[in-house]
């Protein structure tokens, strides 16, 4: 799949997450599999960009390209300005946010809000597509409710002006995150336009990327939460893509790598204070499932400084280790009894 000039190694997209998609978490997904990964949404509020958050959300040193930035607002200048300004400091796509169900998105005509007015999104996406010599994105909802979709609609106004590709998660703005998202206005939109589209919504499983792929027609798929302590799951789909085989799970000394790294790139980027507490959420999601997790999530969140914090993942996972090697023996045990 290409965006303009860019050539992405799969069909696999990490979806914009506001407080999750990160530098770090883009990195770590794009290692994991990822063709691609968009960040958390940035402000078109030109006033803000001296802000500490603007600022690190702007920040893409050493990463691996393309890289995708999301801007959200409802004002075409303002959007423009700020397609301008994330391109200027290093975004090679721009991405515009017309998907967030958020209420405080809606409330300021944002995000999904801006599918009741097609006339508006059209000057949006003109004025952002102007405004850069980069390609621009847009990611949508089916509509704003049940008896209104209009993704259709949306689509053909975005192919004329210019978007480059379109990512549709398939539930209206009224269905939040509630509900099973459904996939037949995303098959509707394919046969509609040229442009690449993407599937979005309850993409969990391999199984399950494989089946919205064929359903859909889709030129891709985008996976959200979850890949939330599963960054691996882009490997897994993909080699399933591939081969139609599944891939061992990860091991639990695979899990606790891949935690130790992110927490160390979470520190570093965000730091200690910032970082300890982003870390927190991440730690949940990686160790959910495990024995013993739920007792040692809430003990963790406790916990004041990095320093604590790292040695209590190290002695979770070191007492799960401990567990895994006392079940296998007593499964050897078992057999050769």
């Amino acid at each position: 799949m290409k965006i303009g000039p860019h050539q992405l190694k799969n069909n696999l997209i990490v979806a914009p997450m506001a407080g999750v998609t990160d530098r770090p978490f883009r990195q770590l997904c794009k290692m994991m599999g990822a063709g691609m990964a968009v960040s958390e949404m940035v402000t078109s509020n030109s006033l803000l960009y001296g802000s500490e958050k603007t600022k690190r959300r702007a920040n893409h040193e050493g990463e691996v390209e393309p890289v995708s930035v999301q801007i959200a607002g409802a004002d075409p200048a303002m959007l423009a300005e700020a397609a301008k300004y994330n391109a200027d400091h290093g975004a090679q796509i721009i991405d515009i946010n017309m998907g967030c169900p958020a209420k405080k998105i809606c409330n300021v005509m944002a995000g999904s809000a801006l599918l009741q007015d097609e006339a508006l999104v059209a000057r949006i996406l003109g004025a952002v597509v102007k405004a850069v010599n980069i390609p621009v994105t847009l990611k949508i909802r089916t509509g704003w409710n049940r008896d209104n979709r209009n993704a259709i609609n949306i689509a053909r106004i975005a192919e004329d002006a210019g978007i480059q590709a379109l990512a549709i998660h398939g539930r209206t703005r009224a269905c939040g995150y509630g509900g099973e998202a459904e996939y037949d206005t995303i098959a509707a939109v394919k046969t509609h336009i040229r442009i690449p589209v993407i599937a979005n919504g309850d993409i969990t499983t391999p199984e399950k990327a494989r089946h919205v792929l064929e359903h859909t027609g889709a030129d891709a798929v985008m996976i959200g939460r979850a890949a939330m302590g599963r960054p691996w799951i882009f490997r897994e789909i993909e080699h399933f893509l591939q081969t139609g085989r599944h891939l061992p799970p990860p091991e639990v000394s695979e899990i606790h790598h891949v935690l130790i790294g992110h927490l160390h790139d979470l520190y570093q980027f965000y730091g200690e204070y910032t970082g300890l507490r982003m870390a927190r959420k991440h730690i949940s999601w990686y160790t959910k499932g495990l024995v013993g997790s739920a007792s040692f999530r809430h003990a963790m969140n406790q916990l004041p400084s990095v320093v604590e914090q790292l040695a209590a993942v190290e002695q979770f996972f070191s007492e799960l280790g401990a567990y895994s090697a006392y079940l296998t023996y007593q499964s050897e045990e078992l057999a050769a009894a």
